[in-house]
């Protein structure tokens, strides 16, 4: 049955590349001639072809619209890839809306009440039945607890797990399947796409990590007039359930409703930036998926806007180490300094430690001296990265999955920046926080801190320097045991008895000899079953 399933989604798949001609996608990459030659054998190629006024980015997306759900989310996080494809096809696929049809509400009640172990009526005052919102991974209702708390319930879709693993297993065999063709398939790695991919949908599935990532965002800006994260009902919340307080704001993407209540654009996208950076270095916990359906403005104080952030099922993080080189490679672009910047990478192990500065160095200074000629509010401080980061990969850079979700926060909270307030330099705002942030880092606080976690190491380190000193001192300790130490001592001693005893027989068999130098086996058994007994 299962085998049934999977040739009918592949029979699936097959005809929605047919309809959107996504083979010409294959055939325009630089194949081997023995496959380039199998389009002659596709039936469909032979048949006469409608005028398309769709681009091949554009037919990418909707083949991905069709396929549903799972393969919607795949070409979001593939949208975010912008190092690895043409620039064309990840505008398009930027484009893919996770706004998909909803199941059925009976399904959905159905899945609360055996999640939450209890009838809806029981746990809800109220529980709308139509949703608010359908995605490719779940769906949102409104409801109300009856403590009288507005709140949403979003549950995932049912039986999306089998669906998820069958379609990732097609994704990966076709992945390989071009990496095994093609040298510009393997440049845009696609084994390890899906793989990262996979990753973050099975993360998806399970929304206690959700509720976990909102609640520690929620921490970190408590009280804060940048950004509010609504409340977890932890008691309301399961792996496929998750109760959270309700919020009402003004999508930010609703330019003519933020300025109808006299919003401050221009702080707003400045609030943005600070938002971004101070997650980045301040928390290094930071929000991956902030595009515009998971941010609203607050109504509350327009002349003061507040973020309001909502869906914290992908976030990110940065090492201390990673933190520190990534603030200084941004001071050292905005000096120019591109020999620092080179170094930092190679310093950072982003690139192999073989690498040649000087070739590096003068690889970024082609790529960024060009943006640098642009007025400061012209600059994208994304696309800068971005090129970097694919100037980089032509040196081995390795991928970096942390800064991949940076680089695509960065370009989401840039570009929703300038389309609320279009001369937003980016340049401006960055450049103080980041020097004020390496600043702290240097304080005489900071590092007094920074002595104290070390001293707090001391005993750690005394215990293990002991420790090595003991084996030290007895290297043969752990060693293990010669073969005839392995067996019981009991059994030992009887095979010593056994000596005894035979060579008392044998010396009481011949007494006349005991004297002379013939008799040596008799003394040899009888002392050696004597060592045998009285050994420990």
């Amino acid at each position: 049955m299962k085998l049934f399933a999977a040739l009918r989604r592949l029979l699936r798949i097959l005809l929605v590349v047919i309809r959107y001609r996504l083979d010409d996608l294959l055939y325009a990459l630089p194949l081997p001639w023995w496959l380039a030659a199998t389009r002659y054998a596709l039936p469909w190629r032979w048949l006469p072809r409608r005028r398309s006024d769709f681009s091949r980015g554009a037919r990418l997306r909707l083949a991905l619209q069709d396929l549903g759900p799972v393969f919607i989310k795949f070409g979001q996080i593939l949208s975010t890839r912008r190092d690895l494809l043409p620039e064309d096809i990840a505008d398009e696929l930027a484009l893919l809306q996770d706004q998909v049809p909803p199941f059925e509400p009976a399904r959905a009640v159905a899945l609360i009440e055996e999640q939450l172990g209890a009838p809806i009526a029981k746990v809800f005052a109220s529980f709308e039945q139509q949703p608010l919102a359908s995605a490719s991974v779940a769906q949102v209702h409104a409801a109300r607890l009856h403590s009288g708390e507005d709140v949403v319930v979003k549950v995932i879709r049912p039986g999306l797990r089998p669906i998820i693993a069958q379609d990732l297993a097609w994704l990966f065999l076709l992945a390989r399947i071009a990496e095994g063709v093609s040298s510009e398939a393997r440049r845009l790695h696609p084994v390890e796409v899906v793989s990262d991919y996979e990753k973050v949908i099975y993360d998806e599935l399970d929304l206690l990590r959700e509720a976990a990532n909102a609640s520690q965002l929620k921490r970190n800006f408590e009280g804060s007039p940048l950004i509010y994260v609504p409340q977890i009902h932890w008691d309301y919340c399961r792996p496929k359930v998750l109760v959270m307080e309700r919020i009402y704001g003004v999508p930010v993407t609703d330019i003519a409703a933020l300025r109808a209540q006299n919003t401050d654009m221009k702080l707003l996208a400045e609030r943005g930036v600070e938002i971004f950076f101070t997650q980045v270095f301040r928390d290094s916990f930071f929000h991956a998926d902030m595009h515009p359906g998971n941010i609203f403005v607050s109504t509350r104080q327009p002349r003061n806007p507040q973020y309001i952030a909502i869906d914290c099922g992908i976030v990110g993080s940065l090492t201390p180490e990673d933190q520190d080189y990534l603030a200084r490679n941004l001071v050292a672009f905005f000096k120019r300094d591109y020999r620092k910047v080179a170094q930092l990478h190679i310093d950072s192990g982003w690139v192999p430690a073989d690498t040649k500065v000087n070739e590096f160095e003068a690889a970024i200074r082609t790529v960024c001296e060009p943006i640098f000629e642009k007025p400061l509010k012209d600059i994208s401080f994304g696309q800068l990265l971005l090129r970097l980061f694919q100037t980089a990969r032509r040196f081995n850079m390795e991928i970096q999955p942390q800064l991949v979700l940076l680089q695509k926060t960065l370009l989401n909270i840039e570009g929703l920046g300038r389309q609320l307030y279009p001369d937003l330099d980016l340049w401006t705002t960055a450049k103080p926080f980041l020097e004020r942030w390496m600043r702290e880092r240097m304080s005489p606080l900071n590092l007094a801190m920074q002595a104290k976690s070390q001293l707090e190491q001391l005993p750690h380190l005394a215990n293990m320097t002991r420790d090595l000193l003991e084996r030290l001192s007895r290297p043969h300790l752990n060693d293990p045991p010669e073969p005839w130490r392995r067996r019981d001592s009991w059994v030992l001693r009887l095979t010593g008895a056994a000596l005894l005893v035979g060579g008392a027989l044998f010396a009481v068999a011949n007494s006349q000899t005991l004297d002379n130098l013939e008799a040596w086996p008799i003394w040899l058994m009888a002392t050696a079953g004597l060592y045998l007994i009285i050994r420990r």
